[in-house]
């Protein structure tokens, strides 16, 4: 089973459970979202991909400059490892984490939640690739994917005793858009998967195809 297929199967069993009022809030943030027009301003094919310096779960500092003078970067920007959807495509990843590697690129995957889930988040999945500390989302912010969720939605976060404030340090309530570039060595983005709706990701073979177009 693909990763989207997972990822509909997940949703399908949760909105089958869920409150009515809580399905409709979900679904109404992201048909705001979706024409909020934050779509137009999120980096795109062809743009250069704005430098970061972030930590990981260690405290240990990756550059973008100096992972792309090693080779392309898959970069994926995820909510946490409280949300279910993001667990899933963080697994997907890593099976396919080999194959990048293969084709000489470094994966990264980023989120605004503190270093000390990232390292739990690593650990427990057993995870391969670093996971990127982005305070605040200000790397986010800078690719265009950053937003703040409406006062219902928090609501909705806290009944399900998601505390976006204590996951990520901050109470801006913000996170970034589920995306997935694929970064060449001359730092200009050859994919852009963005998407407004956390339940659609893209499969990993589709940032593969873009790899193997990059090296020839």
């Amino acid at each position: 089973m693909g990763l989207q297929q997972k990822l509909k199967a997940l949703k399908k069993g949760f909105e089958a459970e869920a409150p009515k009022e809580v399905v409709e809030i979900m679904h109404r943030a992201t048909a705001d979202l979706e024409k909020s027009g934050i779509l137009d301003t999120t980096v795109k094919v062809g743009n250069e991909a704005p430098d970061f310096s972030l930590k990981n779960g260690d405290g240990e500092e990756f550059n973008l400059k100096e992972l792309l003078s090693q080779g392309p970067v898959v970069l994926t920007f995820y909510r946490g490892k409280w949300w279910p959807y993001c667990n899933l495509e963080l697994d997907a990843l890593k099976d396919a984490t080999a194959e990048f590697t293969a084709l000489g690129a470094t994966f990264i995957a980023i989120s605004p939640q503190l270093q000390t889930y990232n390292r739990e988040l690593r650990e427990e999945k057993k995870l391969t690739f670093e996971i990127l500390s982005d305070p605040g989302n200000e790397v986010a912010q800078r690719y265009g994917l950053k937003f703040q969720l409406p006062e219902d939605l928090r609501e909705v976060y806290l009944k399900f005793a998601i505390d976006l404030p204590k996951y990520n340090g901050d109470d801006s309530w913000t996170l970034p858009l589920p995306t997935r570039l694929v970064i060449d060595q001359k730092g200009i983005i050859q994919h852009a998967a963005i998407n407004a709706d956390y339940t659609v990701r893209p499969e990993p073979e589709e940032a593969i195809t873009a790899l193997k177009n990059i090296v020839g």
